[in-house]
């Protein structure tokens, strides 16, 4: 069991997890679907989430017509002050021919990507790939359990889903109209810094106490797995630092290893390399004009330059230099492991730092460097 991060915070805080937008627009398509084909509606309806969780979801609203049916969950982020808490997710399933496959789109309250840099192409709905995938693999499921053809058109919708992005990022990174369909794990963790950074400590003395000399600061599962398959870590050599490279960062000075590895998106550790050291979106941001000054030390024309200063995002600014031939993620890279090696203050820590997309590709990575 994981000494440290999401589940000790859990445990040990005793607060409430809840459940993502991605996770209750599964549990509605799957009422939906399972609607479609058999006329009734699964109510409570049980889905399967990345991690194992087998959640289920009450259902707030329903319809069935010809060929479409539509179910609602409410979502319950827990006790975490999530904006989307309480809102009403809704998926209407209309059958397709065969061999269409499965179609999103975004009904109302729910966003469309007008910009690059997302993980999503332009004019795509904003639901994220994790969630796109939940559906998928549970429409299948349900076309195999009651004789369907897993071939389906999926709206989702959020009731006043365009008033709640107000309070968002996504107006600012180019997602119009509404909220995005989110989540990675399906299960929304409670915020709690104290008990976060506390957790952070408690996994470093349990690696310590367990005889480890290597340890890794990972930033969500995606970084978790990357490092594991580069470095084939234990379990309890994983710190969920989240957001937290500052925690991370003085404990370890203070308790040493003999290294760590740094790994998260390259967004989240341009912030590091810039010099913050709490990565959350709502204390620091990508600051586009720090990586295009980087990006011209790594050969970068002043015409990139300028084009990476107004990219809508860091990963679009990554992709610019990418196709330029340019290293940013290497340089980003460096350059955190540097800022993270000034934090350690000449404690006998080597470090380096390891740079992801969101999905798990590296896409920067540091030399190995101490004091």
């Amino acid at each position: 069991m994981s000494s440290g991060g999401r589940a000790a915070q859990l445990k040990h805080t005793g607060l409430r997890p809840g459940w993502t937008t991605g996770a209750c627009a599964t549990a509605a398509t799957a009422a939906a679907y399972t609607a479609l084909l058999t006329g009734d509606f699964p109510d409570p309806v049980t889905i399967t989430l990345p991690r194992g969780h087998t959640p289920s979801f009450a259902l707030a609203a329903e319809s069935l017509a010809d060929g479409t049916a539509m179910a609602g969950v409410v979502k319950d982020a827990g006790d975490d002050p999530d904006v989307t808490h309480g809102a009403l997710v809704r998926s209407t399933v209309r059958l397709l021919p065969p061999g269409s496959g499965v179609v999103f789109r975004a009904g109302e309250g729910v966003g469309t990507v007008t910009l690059p840099g997302l993980p999503l192409d332009v004019g795509e709905p904003a639901i994220n790939p994790v969630p796109r995938r939940m559906m998928r693999d549970h429409v299948a499921e349900v076309a195999a359990a009651h004789g369907g053809t897993g071939d389906v058109e999926i709206t989702i919708s959020v009731d006043h889903g365009a008033e709640i992005a107000r309070s968002t990022w996504n107006p600012r990174i180019g997602i119009l109209g509404g909220l995005s369909i989110l989540g990675t794990t399906g299960v929304v963790v409670p915020y709690s810094c104290s008990a976060w950074i506390d957790s952070i400590r408690r996994g470093v003395d349990v690696a310590r106490a367990g005889g480890l000399t290597h340890v890794a600061g990972c930033t969500g599962s995606t970084s978790e797995r990357t490092v594991t398959s580069l470095y084939d870590l234990p379990e309890i050599a994983l710190l969920d630092m989240g957001d937290f490279a500052g925690a991370v960062l003085k404990y370890v000075r203070r308790h040493p290893v003999d290294r760590l590895t740094v790994c998260g998106g390259f967004a989240k550790l341009s912030k590091l390399a810039a010099g913050h050291l709490d990565l959350h979106s709502a204390r620091s941001q990508v600051d586009k004009s720090f990586l295009a000054d980087l990006a011209r030390t790594g050969g970068a024309s002043e015409a990139l330059a300028a084009e990476i200063a107004a990219a809508n995002t860091g990963l679009a600014a990554l992709r610019l230099c990418e196709a330029a031939g340019v290293p940013l993620g290497d340089l980003v890279a460096a350059r955190a492991r540097d800022e993270a090696l000034s934090v350690l203050r000449g404690a006998p820590v080597a470090v380096d730092v390891v740079c992801i997309d969101r999905a798990g590709t590296v896409v920067g990575r540091s030399a190995v460097a101490g004091p």
